[in-house]
């Protein structure tokens, strides 16, 4: 006799009809009770070492810089960079309620897995499940006060922790960051395709590494070759926001933990454009 059908399609590999079928659940959580977010992007990349936690961090100094209220939410659980970046340390405070993201020097509010561990170069070994959570106690157990735009910097991939973002998460949307190198346009197609399947609108491209300027002639060298982000986004009919060179001063005021310093304004473009689509 054929068991009767609890409707947990999850479970089972029978395909039931359309009519005993449940609807598709809504798994966003919500955040905090305490915490006020009015605007979440993430910033995703499809491979490491593009530069994704930099455009992270120049996106929200740039969009602090207009008088937003803007927060960091680090889901890189297993390479968090974006602490050193902006000079933060010590330990995440609380309350009963809750505990509170670390506060910049230029107001931005941080939330790190590095901000809770005893040394910044301790390891974080964890199986993706573990991870995943944490991801999500940076969402609902921490309390973002009066942000206008919560950037999440995601890790690298389409893997367990960038699911749990967009399944969890309500997110407005997402920027893919770029370098220059061919093989690029092969990973942006499974970025731009997995927010497709999660419904997460792309907001657009930026490049990382775009071009070297020299300091004595000024001619601009593709270090990394001849650009194909425009191809990239001509493709998918997205907007290119903005090219980031390589400059040294960069590297070393990051490294320094002086972003919030950093005079370039290779993203003001970026952030009027988000600032529009989100109004």
């Amino acid at each position: 006799m054929a068991e009767q059908c609890n409707h947990d399609c999850a479970s089972c590999g029978t395909t039931c009809g359309s009519d005993t079928r449940k609807e598709p659940q809504d798994l966003h959580e919500k955040p905090h009770e305490l915490s006020d977010i009015r605007h979440v992007i993430a910033v995703v990349s499809g491979k490491g070492g593009v530069g994704k936690s930099l455009v992270t961090g120049l996106l929200a100094v740039a969009m602090s810089r207009k008088g937003k209220r803007t927060g960091i939410l680090d889901a890189d659980i297993t390479g968090p960079s974006i602490p050193k970046m902006f000079g933060v340390k010590g330990e995440v405070h609380g309350s009963e309620a809750g505990a509170y993201p670390v506060t910049t020097a230029g107001g931005i509010d941080v939330m790190s897995m590095n901000l809770l561990l005893e040394s910044e170069t301790d390891p974080v070994v964890w199986r993706g499940p573990i991870l995943s959570n944490v991801v999500k106690q940076f969402w609902h157990d921490i309390i973002w006060q009066d942000e206008d735009y919560l950037f999440i910097d995601m890790p690298p991939g389409t893997g367990d922790v960038p699911l749990t973002v967009f399944q969890s998460i309500q997110v407005d949307g997402i920027v893919v960051v770029t370098s220059p190198q061919e093989l690029v346009s092969m990973i942006v197609a499974k970025i731009v395709k997995m927010a497709e399947l999660m419904h997460v609108p792309v907001l657009g491209l930026v490049e990382n590494m775009s071009y070297f300027e020299c300091p004595d002639c000024g001619k601009r060298h593709e270090i990394f070759g001849h650009s194909h982000i425009q191809e990239i986004a001509d493709a998918y009919e997205l907007p290119v926001l903005g090219r980031i060179p390589m400059v040294p001063t960069l590297a070393s005021e990051c490294d320094a933990g002086q972003i919030e310093t950093v005079e370039g304004h290779w993203l003001d473009d970026a952030v009027d454009y988000i600032l529009k689509q989100q109004r």
